[in-house]
């Protein structure tokens, strides 16, 4: 007897095969006909001690538990594949609506796509959205901010900026957040007459969105094209004095000026070093090279975020020399009045400036680089790209920027010395300078150094050597710093060319 022969005998519970048949089925589900539900039929429907189907029409059915909870699920096939879409629970799910997301599952089966994994990407993605408001990508982005080393009063502005947004975005989806929004905000800070805050507030929105782009929770800025709608706002340069006998008398006023040793000491050298406000204040005794008379700036303290290098002067040196005498022990060069282990305030030389009669629509701590860049450029003695190089203004060509800090380096150093004794001549003074005084630039650094260069060889403190060497002959500045603020990092014949 064949085995389809077997299939085809009765198969009763008293006949062997029958029980050997019915051994092999899993034992199905409670079930019902599967006939078209109605609203009464579920209500009606009483829990069993197992799980009972209530069949509809299209694959869709619901399942009694026996606690009485009631599951709305749809079967279907896909790439040959039986599988079962959970639906939701009712009465949460009425009938209609459960029919409803049936349909909806029949219409993706018909263009190839699987209802079960297409229903996972929704909650991906609605879980994502969640977690991507505007708010939450510019808490991260602050977050960068703040972990990339920017100061804390650019924390603070920036902190500023995202409090003016959140309000109508913080807690949008950025991906539904539309040009206009962004603009109507814009233009409400813009009525106030703030047209400089509307343009940051803007570059502002358009970096959180860039970081959201980035980070693939967005494809496009609907701020990056909004500042052509915007005005453009007034231009407000750092007041500086730029004619040279005002000039003269201010550094005369410098020089006469009262007030905490260290704040007078940080203006008094503020004319010489190019520097902004805040790299001059949060400067560190560890970033001075005394051997090489240069000050190595970390990038993380420079506005472009690339590391610059100062050549000192002889009256630079000497101005830190005395600073050395007040605070050398502490790390920084000008910490705060009430402790050492910050720096000084960065409105502090802003407040020397005011008390001694100078507006802030006259002289700012910043206008120091504004009247060099002013004054140096007007004499035409040295190349712009060595006055830009000196102020660390961006190159946006970076083999250029490279080639420039090379080729500028030993023009900055000269420049740096020729800057502050033309100063000394102001402030002694002069108000017309000789064309051959200006154009009397030292060929070498024993012109330039002055009374405190001497050959090596007759430096008798060689333990607190500053050193330079300039082609011709080494000269050393010797006795000004204690041994403890020299470093011995270059050979004694090494020089400023070297460190660019």
């Amino acid at each position: 007897m064949t085995s389809d022969e077997i299939r085809r005998l009765p198969t009763t519970s008293g006949s062997i095969w029958g029980s050997f048949w019915g051994s092999r089925r899993k034992p199905p589900l409670a079930e019902t006909p599967k006939i078209s539900l109605t609203n009464s039929a579920i209500k009606n429907a009483k829990p069993q001690k197992k799980d009972t189907k209530l069949y509809d029409t299209g694959g869709l059915f619901l399942i009694l538990k026996p606690s009485g909870s009631k599951l709305w699920r749809l079967k279907y096939r896909f790439g040959g594949i039986a599988k079962t879409l959970m639906l939701g629970t009712y009465p949460d799910i009425a009938l209609k609506d459960a029919r409803r997301k049936r349909d909806e599952a029949r219409k993706l089966l018909a263009d190839d796509i699987d209802p079960g994994a297409e229903k996972k990407r929704q909650k991906l993605e609605a879980e994502l959205s969640a977690a991507s408001t505007f708010g939450v990508i510019c808490d991260e982005f602050l977050d960068l901010q703040e972990s990339d080393g920017r100061s804390k009063m650019t924390m603070v502005k920036n902190r500023w900026l995202a409090k003016q947004l959140m309000p109508e975005l913080g807690k949008r989806p950025i991906t539904e957040i539309e040009p206009f929004e962004v603009l109507t905000i814009l233009k409400r800070v813009e009525r106030r007459g703030a047209r400089e805050t509307a343009k940051r507030l803007c570059e502002f929105a358009c970096r959180v969105f860039n970081l959201a782009i980035i980070t693939s929770r967005s494809r496009t800025n609907p701020a990056a094209s909004l500042s052509g709608a915007l005005a453009s706002p007034k231009v407000k340069h750092h007041a500086a004095i730029i004619e040279p006998l005002a000039f003269g008398k201010l550094l005369r006023d410098i020089e006469a000026t009262e007030g905490f040793m260290t704040s007078r000491l940080a203006l008094k050298i503020s004319p010489h070093l190019f520097v902004r406000p805040g790299e001059l204040r949060k400067a560190e005794w560890s970033e001075f090279d005394f051997e090489a008379c240069v000050w190595k700036i970390p990038a993380p303290k420079m506005k472009q975020r690339v590391e610059h290098h100062v050549p000192l002067s002889r009256q630079a040196i000497e101005i830190l020399a005395e600073v050395s005498q007040l605070t050398g022990t502490s790390r920084y060069v000008f910490p705060s009045i009430r402790s050492n282990s910050v720096p000084m305030s960065e409105n502090t030389i802003n407040a020397m400036l005011r008390r001694m009669g100078y507006g802030h629509d006259v002289m700012t701590a910043h206008g120091f680089r504004s009247s060099a860049s002013t004054l140096l450029n007007e004499l035409g003695l040295w190349s712009a790209d060595a006055i830009e190089h000196a102020l660390a203004h961006k190159e946006t060509n970076k083999v250029r920027a490279a080639y420039h800090r090379g080729k500028h380096w030993d023009e900055r150093v000269k420049m740096a010395q020729w800057w502050s004794d033309h100063l000394d001549r102001l402030r002694h003074g002069a108000t017309v300078i000789s064309i051959q005084t200006a154009l009397a630039k030292p060929r070498t650094l024993n012109e330039m150094r002055g009374p405190c260069a001497v050959p090596i060889n007759e430096a008798p403190y060689s333990h607190s050597l500053a050193t330079h060497s300039d082609g011709l002959t080494n000269y050393a500045l010797y006795g000004i710093f204690p041994s403890w603020h020299v470093k011995s990092k270059l050979p004694t014949s090494s020089g400023l060319g070297s460190t660019a």
